[in-house]
C-alpha cells in the first residue's frame, strides 16, 4: 500500500474516478473500500495499477474501458476508487 507522504512526493493527482471525463486515459491507484468492493473489482478485471479508459460519464453510471471490455460502474463505486492519470 502506497502511503500518503509518498503521494505527496511524487506531486501525483490522486482523484476519484467519479471525477473523470470522457476520454480520460487513467490508471487504478487504490481503493476507499473494503474486501468486498476490492472482490468485485477484482472479479471485473479491474485492479491496482490497471489501465482505463473513461467511455461515456454521464448521470448515475460510468462506462470504462480495460483493454477490450467495457464496464459500467455506478457513481457510488466510482467515488471509492482512487485513479491517477496515465
Amino acid at each position: 500500500m502506497i502511503e500518503r507522504s509518498e503521494i505527496r512526493k511524487k506531486d501525483t493527482v490522486v482523484f476519484p474516478l467519479a471525477m473523470a471525463g470522457k476520454g480520460d486515459k487513467l490508471r487504478m491507484f487504490l481503493l476507499h473500500g473494503g474486501k468486498n468492493l476490492e472482490a468485485r473489482l477484482t472479479s471485473l478485471g479491474l485492479n491496482h495499477g490497471s489501465k482505463l479508459i473513461v467511455s461515456q460519464s454521464e448521470g448515475r453510471n460510468i462506462v470504462i474501458l480495460r483493454g477490450e471490455s467495457r464496464i459500467a460502474i455506478g457513481k457510488a463505486m466510482a467515488h471509492k476508487i482512487m485513479v491517477i492519470p496515465d
